[in-house]
């Protein structure tokens, strides 16, 4: 078996996994002491891949610790990192906290059946896919055998839910009272951004020459490359830049208020609307102009 070790060097920064390949010694830099474990593993598994082929035995957090490792190690931004991590702390709370040679076909099964009883489906296919993800990842690294299946739940289809003039006018009027608020109810009907991402938005994306934004997802960490505005938004933005953010580098000093939300919404007459909504409102009146 070939051997791989971790060690610092004197007076620099990092950790250092070593090994030798074809007779001659290698080695990685790494940030941290847990990235430089998980490359270890890593090297160890291909290293050995032609003398070692059978199941490795590991306790869940083990595998979690190195799977989230992993997933930073590829970049997953930390709102992803916090959604897988609230899947697996439901399979835990459900089916326990099981080793490599526990998770089986029927443990999977089980938690489906009880986690659907408690959600409903949509949710339920977001665990599901976090989890299918995970198993995958530990077969890759021989922690599980190829025999489970994991496959997501067909959904209803649910009518798309937008806003028509006279609504999107009432929720404008409503909104006046909070500029902040109103201000990123324009930007969600007249771009289609989710709220995360207005939220993060900095006055320096936005063009005012051109009338577009260019940001990144703070879902997805990728660009959303150049986005177009409405004349007639942008103008506002560049009142509100002006009356309340001038000098500033995010586009809102504050965050997103609930409560405000709720009380537009309810001087609206829109009780049950949802900000994603907007979004669904531009995607549909995309839809409509033939786009």
């Amino acid at each position: 078996m070939k051997k791989v070790w971790i060690y610092k060097r004197k007076n620099i920064n990092g950790w250092w996994v070593g090994w030798y390949e074809s007779g001659n010694r290698k080695a990685k830099a790494l940030p941290s002491k847990e990235l430089a474990e998980h490359y270890k593993h890593l090297k160890y598994t291909q290293l050995n891949s032609d003398v070692f082929t059978g199941q490795v035995t590991a306790d869940w957090k083990q595998m979690i610790t190195e799977y989230r490792e992993a997933k930073k190690v590829q970049g997953v931004t930390e709102g992803t990192l916090y959604e897988i991590a609230l899947s697996l702390r439901n399979f835990t709370r459900l089916a326990g906290q099981c080793s490599s040679k526990q998770i089986t076909q029927n443990v999977i099964d089980k938690f489906i059946l009880q986690r659907g009883n408690e959600v409903k489906r949509p949710t339920l296919n977001k665990d599901i896919r976090n989890l299918k993800t995970f198993v995958n990842w530990c077969r890759g690294n021989r922690y599980l055998n190829g025999n489970i299946k994991i496959k997501e739940l067909k959904e209803d289809e649910r009518p798309v839910k937008s806003l028509n003039d006279i609504q999107i006018k009432r929720l404008l009027e409503a909104s006046t009272p909070y500029p902040a608020m109103r201000m990123r109810v324009l930007l969600a009907l007249g771009t289609g951004l989710r709220r995360g991402d207005i939220d993060s938005l900095k006055i320096s994306d936005i063009d005012f020459e051109r009338n577009c934004i260019t940001t990144a997802s703070k879902k997805t960490g990728k660009s959303l490359g150049s986005r177009p505005v409405p004349h007639s938004v942008i103008i506002e933005v560049r009142k509100f830049v002006d009356e309340y953010n001038s000098g500033c580098e995010k586009l809102f000093r504050d965050k997103f208020s609930p409560r405000k939300w709720k009380r537009i919404c309810r001087d609206a007459s829109l009780l049950d609307l949802k900000f994603h909504d907007l979004r669904k409102t531009f995607g549909s009146v995309l839809a409509q102009n033939g786009v």
